[in-house]
């Protein structure tokens, strides 16, 4: 597929609205998930560890199954993924109301839902990386502060329909609403291809072993029905027989042909049947000999590989305060009346005003976004670091503004990974990074609990979340140095009257 040259408007701009709405729609719940733990704390009498890895699931898996996720946009579309995985959402959230049992919940909510998440973040990235170029910083910030948004909205509605109607009200309440991400879906118009059409490939060239079969196989049935012809007239001159011997030798004759031809015209088929499943099994392995090869062409990218690290180390260390920074508060002996705002809100907060500043930073020329990126991570370690020192409301409420706006680098993570392998490479890349991060963000709270329960303190543990954020951009700033193009320009001079250009991983 060829795709056209990125609108940057148009009817961009109705993608951008639409895929805002739908991350709101989608992940206003699980990212709330904190409002409803507590109802299932005292619906099911579980322990806390327990009941906490219905959210974990559903905030987790979507980024575990990215690969899946960015084969599901390739093959089929971001409209069909966006409107199936609308179903899958809702469904989900229905299902959850009638939950007997927090084991039905992991389904349900934990995989159903957050499987349905991952599916339409990759879709509503990909087609709006599709419909942008100049502007692509800006839209992927407005999109990517719709979860943000939906978090704040989602959190008190949740609380209000659970007063007036129960946990199970709640949760079918909630799953209606987010039916309308099927009407978001329905308005993500494909940009398929431009209008010179790539050359048709031949006949033969699309099935080229059933060809040759099929026309050898044909050839054969009309030669043995010549010989029968010619031996039935052979037959007759030698013989000269009576005409009612005659008659009824050349019935046989003709019998025998029509049996011939409904024999082989059988066997044809099942030859034709044959041969077509042969083929489509060529094709599918064929298919995923060329994934992995795309895969191993990656990792070659040294960018690219820097890239995976670092966005591993960031969600282990990153992610744990946005889950963790209440229960600092208590362990510093903050005083409940000093509380004017929770922390958890302002990072909210940040983080969408993060995601549309950097996003708009990332569409000025003279600024490199994969530098933009490794500084959000060198800054987001420093404030790790800085949180053990942190022993009053203001403090912390500062550090958890900052902490919240950096990881807004999320909007320009996708414009990141476009500049490193390019847009025909875009799903694929994104899909195995999202992997990674994911993998992270459920490796970073057990981390971090397995620290507390070693020493009774946060401080090792936030020592250890800000070594490795501070260890991955680092290792992507080295990666992404210019110092490698220089060396590699040296060791192989260009003639004169050539003409250089720089690759997608030296954005």
């Amino acid at each position: 597929m060829v795709f056209r040259k990125p609108p940057d408007g148009g009817w961009g701009w109705v993608i951008v609205v639409v895929s805002f709405f739908t991350q709101f729609l989608c992940y206003g719940s699980p990212l709330a998930v904190g409002v409803l733990y507590v109802e299932w704390l005292d619906a099911f009498g579980e322990g806390k560890g327990k009941t906490a890895w219905v959210g974990s699931l559903a905030n987790g898996i979507g980024l575990l199954a990215s690969p899946v996720c960015s084969i599901c946009v390739s093959s089929f579309g971001a409209r069909p993924v966006a409107i199936f995985s609308g179903f899958m959402v809702a469904g989900g959230l229905m299902m959850s109301s009638f939950a007997p049992n927090i084991y039905f919940l992991y389904i349900s909510y934990g995989i159903v839902v957050g499987l349905g998440c991952g599916l339409l973040y990759t879709a509503t990235v990909t087609i709006t990386c599709q419909y942008f170029d100049k502007r692509r910083g800006l839209a992927l910030g407005l999109i990517s502060t719709g979860s943000s948004v939906g978090l704040f909205i989602y959190a008190a509605l949740q609380r209000e329909l659970i007063d007036l109607y129960g946990l199970d009200g709640c949760l079918l309440i909630v799953g209606a609403l987010s039916l309308n991400i099927l009407a978001c879906g329905s308005l993500m118009r494909p940009l398929e291809s431009s209008d010179c059409p790539p050359p048709e490939k031949t006949c033969v060239d699309k099935v080229p072993d059933q060809y040759f079969v099929y026309h050898e196989k044909e050839k054969t049935v009309e030669e043995n029905i010549s010989i029968l012809e010619k031996g039935y007239i052979d037959e007759k001159r030698a013989n000269n027989m009576p005409d009612y011997k005659q008659d009824s030798i050349l019935n046989k004759n003709v019998l025998s042909s029509i049996n011939v031809n409904e024999k082989d015209t059988y066997k044809k088929k099942v030859v034709e049947q044959t041969n077509f499943c042969k083929q489509l099994a060529k094709r599918k392995w064929q298919l995923y000999l060329n994934y992995w090869e795309e895969t191993v062409v990656l990792f070659k990218n040294k960018v690219f590989s820097a890239l995976f690290v670092a966005i591993l180390l960031f969600d282990i260390g990153g992610f744990p305060p946005s889950l963790l920074m209440e229960d600092v508060a208590r362990s510093a002996n903050i005083n409940e009346d000093d509380y004017h705002m929770p922390l958890i809100s302002i990072i909210g907060i940040m983080t969408a005003v993060g995601k549309l500043t950097l996003g708009i930073l990332a569409d000025f020329k003279w600024v490199n976004t994969l530098y933009l990126y490794v500084t959000t991570l060198l800054m987001t370690g420093v404030a790790l670091f800085a949180i053990p020192f942190a022993k009053s409301y203001l403090t912390l409420a500062m550090l958890s503004g900052i902490l919240g706006f950096l990881t807004g680098n999320w909007s320009i993570f996708p414009y990141v990974t476009t500049k490193t392998v390019g847009i025909e490479k875009l799903t694929h890349a994104y899909g195995i990074l999202m992997f990674f991060a994911g993998l992270g963000n459920s490796l970073g709270p057990p981390i971090v609990g397995w620290f507390y329960d070693w020493t009774q303190e946060y401080d090792t543990a936030f020592y250890f979340s800000g070594f490795c954020v501070l260890l991955g951009g680092f290792l992507l700033m080295l990666a992404a140095l210019p110092c490698w193009n220089a060396c590699t320009n040296q060791n192989s001079k260009l003639p004169p009257n050539t003409y250089s250009y720089k690759v997608a991983s030296s954005a």
